[in-house]
This record gives structure tokens, sequence and C-alpha cells, in this order.
């Protein structure tokens, strides 16, 4: 299973980045998946989530309304777009896929893409 992630960079506050997870070796369309962030010196945390297919999104509070969680299972692909960004935002953002449903527990997922940097300046 390999999970690739893609789209991170350096924006300044209030621009925006599109995030994206390419998946492989899996049956895409049953795992659910999610974002998790880490910024130096911290826990790593969940960002947001998404059903198997689709239908049920969970996001943290902080990103609520900035943040949008989309999947195209034709394409094995999970995106994140993220807009309003703030210098709180900056981390590095991973994938992770578990079966069916997200949750907000890292511990919970099987799959781990590699992160992707995304630097927000003030």
């Amino acid at each position: 299973v390999q999970l690739q992630a893609s789209g991170g960079g350096l924006v300044q506050a209030g621009g925006s980045l599109r995030l994206s997870c390419a998946a492989s070796g899996l049956t895409f369309s049953s795992y659910g998946m999610g974002w998790f962030r880490q910024a130096p010196g911290k826990e790593r945390e969940f960002v947001v989530g998404i059903g198997y297919d689709g239908r049920t999104t969970r996001y943290t509070e902080s990103v609520k309304g900035r943040f949008t969680i989309s999947r195209d299972n034709a394409k094995n692909t999970v995106y994140l777009q993220m807009n309003s960004l703030k210098p709180e935002d900056t981390a590095a953002y991973y994938c992770a896929a578990k079966p069916y449903g997200a949750t907000m527990t890292s511990s919970d997922y099987n799959f781990w893409g590699q992160g992707t940097q995304v630097t927000v300046s003030s």
C-alpha cells in the first residue's frame, strides 16, 4: 500500500493550497481517509476525515469553514482544499487510511503517507 501526498508549499497568510493524496495497493473505495498534521515540537493532530463513500466528513474545530476534504474514488485520490490559511496551520500534513469510516484517532489508521510540508507566512 502506498499513499502519496503532494501539494504542500509556502504560502502567505490568507492564501490557499490544495493537497492531494493518491492511494495504491488497496481498495480505495472501502477506506476512510484522514488528514493529520504535525508542527515542530507538537504532537500529530487530526485535521479532517472522510468516509469511504464520501458521505461523512469530520473536521477539527480550528479548520471548519476554511478547509474542505473531498475524494474521487475513480482516481483513488483524496483532496484537502485549504483556504484562508493561517500561520498556525504550518505543519507537515499526512494522509492516512483505515477501513470504512474516518475517525479522529491516529492509531485507528492502518496506512500512512509521507508528509507534505505546508508553511504559512505572516
